[in-house]
């Protein structure tokens, strides 16, 4: 039972953890991932590790959530959903992975949603924006 990073919609004050989150957290610990950057093309954020995309030293902000035992499986079919992720599906919006994230109290393993196939190829295309920074929601687009 992995806890998750959550650098989006997800993170504390943000609405979906407003909605499926607040209340049903066992800790909340502040934490990074390295290697990683942030894209947008609207109201939510995709993070990419692929080399080509991400710097070994950018860092992704956001925060390690961990659930309780006793509704972790809920809650993670909810994440899954709501990040458009299914085990095995060609088409996710997200994909699901454990990677190792750097929060307050040290390394930890956690389930990151990493941007899927389509949403990499739009990002290669140009069609979604650097958010700086690493921060969602990150400074407004400049003109």
């Amino acid at each position: 039972m992995l806890p998750f990073f959550v650098y989006g919609t997800l993170r504390p004050g943000e609405p979906n953890y407003a909605r499926l989150l607040a209340g049903r957290t066992a800790s909340e610990l502040p934490a990074t991932l390295a290697g990683g950057a942030l894209f947008t093309e609207g109201p939510y954020p995709f993070l990419v590790t692929a080399p080509d995309l991400a710097r070994p030293d950018e860092l992704v902000r956001g925060e390690l959530i961990a659930v309780p035992a006793e509704i972790y499986q809920p809650v993670l079919a909810q994440l899954d959903e709501l990040e458009g992720y299914e085990a095995g599906g060609a088409d996710n919006l997200y994909e699901r992975i454990a990677i190792e994230v750097d929060a307050a109290d040290g390394p930890r393993q956690a389930w990151v949603y990493v941007a899927g196939t389509a949403a990499l190829a739009r990002i290669r295309a140009g069609g979604m924006r650097r958010i700086p920074g690493g921060e969602w929601p990150g400074p407004p687009a400049q003109m």
